[in-house]
């Protein structure tokens, strides 16, 4: 019975059948190649793989896209002292600290072709050298590598040695993008806000209702699992203390628009300016200031009343909605009264009866 071994979150058909080639393929010391879209969590299915092995040597994560071309045999290899300007200090690199255990390159397509013939004999033979040294080094590094890039067509143009690519791809690894493991999502999230920092100790915690869990699970996702914390970022901004709807994932986390962001706070603002008017009813402590007043926010006009105009009340609060609605639609009156649930025929009565 194969052990699924695996830091990946989520039961969906697709994370299942990941999380058993992880279980299959950690155990050995082959390399591998670990392909995905921008966003995917590649870096997580290669510490995955580190978890399912039997190494006992750290996981040493390199971003090959990220270290100038000049820099990157040093920080690889290693450097002794004295061979180069700047090398005070005999210094070891990637590889050496990632003895006994795993060497992950990121955006291995990146590499220039000299690093790439310097990293197949490392493979090859399990020894480096550092930058002006002349010892041979042996090592026991197992290297995962990963790449949003077409490695096959790269190789056409001439960009990526072949040979390494042999020597690469013993366990070729596609890691499914957000949008196609989409029934995941709500246990991403829920794992999301349990186990990372979105919400300190003086934040207010927040969450989604069924609604907005249904309007992440049908996005798109085109920047996937990074998209989603980016997403969480923003509710902890917007939304804190809030359980969060469909319409603000839509209008607000996922198609954040600034000047429609603060034309329905400033919406909001109005309609609470006409309760204070009229019974001067204060907003509870807990009440978050970007939301719409609820029922029981209008009944709090008996704490300073003992009656409520209910007449002059509607009268006001529906021309508020009604002037803002024809703002935000340019006076399009078929456009504001689909915004307000009505006919056009009857908004255009209740402009005539207000004189708006």
């Amino acid at each position: 019975m194969t052990v699924m071994y695996s830091k990946l979150v989520g039961s969906s058909e697709a994370a299942m059948r990941l999380k058993k080639l992880i279980s299959m393929v950690g155990p050995s010391d082959y390399a591998a190649i670990i392909q995905g879209q921008t966003g995917v969590g590649k870096e997580l299915v290669a510490e995955s793989l580190h978890d399912a092995s039997r190494r006992k040597g750290k996981f040493v994560a390199v971003n090959c896209a990220a270290i100038p071309r000049d820099l990157m045999e040093a920080e690889l290899f290693g450097y002794e002292k004295g061979a180069f300007t700047g090398a005070v200090k005999t210094t070891p690199g990637k590889f050496e600290q990632a003895n006994k255990g795993t060497l992950f390159l990121d955006e291995i397509g990146d590499m220039n072709l000299d690093l790439q013939s310097k990293l197949l004999r490392v493979l090859e033979n399990s020894i480096v050298t550092r930058v002006g040294g002349r010892a041979d080094i042996q090592l026991d590094v197992r290297v995962v590598c990963a790449t949003h890039k077409d490695l096959e067509e790269l190789v056409k143009q001439n960009k990526f040695r072949e040979d390494l690519l042999f020597r690469l791809n013993v366990f070729p690894i596609q890691v499914p993008t957000l949008r196609e493991r989409s029934d995941d999502i709500p246990e991403i999230v829920t794992h999301l806000l349990k186990n990372n920092s979105y919400v300190s100790a003086n934040d207010a915690p927040f969450g989604f209702d069924k609604s907005g869990l249904e309007a992440l699970t049908t996005y798109e996702w085109p920047g996937n699992i990074r998209e989603l914390r980016n997403i969480l970022e923003r509710a902890k901004v917007f939304f804190p203390g809030q359980n969060i709807n469909r319409e603000q994932v839509t209008q607000t986390l996922l198609g954040f628009n600034q000047n429609a962001f603060f034309d329905h706070v400033e919406e909001n603002e109005n309609v609470w300016s006409v309760l204070d008017e009229l019974g001067g009813a204060e907003r509870g402590h807990e009440a978050d200031e970007r939301a719409p007043p609820t029922a029981k926010d209008f009944s709090r006009l008996f704490d300073s009343s003992n009656s409520v105009d209910v007449r002059r009340l509607l009268r006001d609060v529906e021309i508020v909605l009604i002037e803002k609605a024809l703002e935000r639609n340019a006076g399009n009156t078929s456009e504001a009264a689909k915004d307000l649930h009505l006919q056009r025929t009857t908004l255009i009565e209740k402009i005539k009866k207000y004189g708006l």
